[in-house]
C-alpha cells in the first residue's frame, strides 16, 4: 500500500489509517515502587481508577514499558515499547521493536516514537522513508484518539481514559515489581470523539494503582475497526521509575518528511 502526503496539514488523517495497518503489515508481513497498600483499604473502585491520570501528573514524569497484541486474518503479533514519558507537559519518547516478518531473515528497525500534544512523530517509519526524517501525525485527525495508531498507546491516553470507567471492581491485592498495589476491573466508556474508531463504546481494563494513587499498569482491549474488518487489540502499559529525567526534542520543519509512505 502506497499513501502520499500532500502536506502535513491535508493528508494527515489519510496517512494515519495506513499507519495502523502498515504497523500489522510490517511486524506480521501480511497487507520507584511503593512501599505497600493496607490491606482491605480498597476504598471507592472507581474514584481509585478515574483518578489515576491526576495523580500520574502530580507524579511528573515516569519510566514506561508498552506493549501491543493484535490479533487479525488469524496472525497475531506484539510490538513492544520502552522510553519516558512527562505527564505534565505531555511529552514522551518510546522506541518499538516489531517482530520479525516471516518473509525477512533480519529484523525491522526500532521505531522511534516522540509523544507531544496534538502531535505523533515517527522515525523509521517503514519503506519510502529516509533514515533521516520523521513522520509527523495529526493525532486530533485520528479517529482512535491514538490509542492504537502508532503500535503504542499514550500513557496518558491509557491513563485518561479511565476517567470513563464503569462498573469497576476491586480484585485484590497483588505485588508488582516488588511493591504492592491494588487491582481493579472494569470497563471504560470511550469518548464520543474517538468513539467512532472501534467496534464498540467500552473498553475492557486491569489497573493497577499503587498506594499514592498512581497508575502503575494498564491492560486494556479494544477492537479496532480497519477496512471494515475488527482487530482485536490488547494493550499493556508498565509505569515505573517515578521522576525520571525526559528529554524530547521535536523535529524541525525540514526534518519532517513529506513523500510518499509505504506500508
Amino acid at each position: 500500500m502506497v499513501m502520499r502526503r500532500h502536506g502535513a496539514g491535508r493528508a494527515d488523517a489519510v496517512l494515519a489509517a495506513a499507519l495502523v495497518c502498515g504497523v500489522i503489515a510490517t511486524a506480521a508481513g501480511c497487507g520507584g515502587a511503593s512501599a505497600g497498600v493496607t490491606s482491605g483499604a480498597a476504598g471507592d473502585p472507581a474514584a481509585a481508577v478515574r483518578t489515576a491520570a491526576d495523580r500520574l501528573v502530580a507524579a511528573g514524569s515516569s519510566r514506561a514499558t508498552t506493549s501491543m497484541e493484535m490479533a487479525t486474518g488469524g496472525t497475531r503479533v506484539t510490538i513492544r515499547g520502552e522510553g519516558t514519558y512527562d505527564f505534565k507537559r505531555r511529552t514522551g519518547q518510546l522506541t518499538l521493536v516489531l517482530p520479525n516478518s516471516p518473509a525477512e531473515a533480519a529484523g525491522q528497525r526500532p521505531i522511534t516514537e516522540l509523544l507531544a500534544p496534538g502531535a505523533l512523530y515517527m522515525k523509521n517509519r517503514g519503506a519510502g522513508v529516509p533514515a533521516d526524517k520523521w513522520v509527523r501525525i495529526n493525532t486530533a485527525t485520528l479517529a482512535d484518539g491514538n490509542l492504537v495508531t502508532g503500535g503504542a498507546t499514550d500513557p496518558y491516553a491509557a491513563a485518561e481514559l479511565l476517567r470513563g470507567a464503569q462498573g469497576v471492581a476491586y480484585v485484590g491485592e497483588e505485588d508488582l515489581a516488588g511493591g504492592k498495589v491494588r487491582h481493579y476491573r472494569g470497563s471504560a466508556t470511550l469518548p464520543a470523539r474517538v468513539a467512532k474508531g472501534f467496534s464498540r463504546g467500552a473498553v475492557p481494563f486491569d489497573a493497577y494503582v499503587d498506594a499514592e494513587g498512581r497508575l502503575r499498569k494498564v491492560r486494556q482491549q479494544f477492537s479496532y475497526m480497519n477496512d471494515g474488518r475488527p482487530v482485536a487489540v490488547a494493550s499493556t502499559t508498565l509505569l515505573y521509575g517515578f521522576g525520571a529525567a525526559v528529554s524530547v526534542r521535536l523535529p524541525d520543519g525540514r526534518d519532517i518528511f513529506d513523500g510518499k509512505i509505504q506500508s
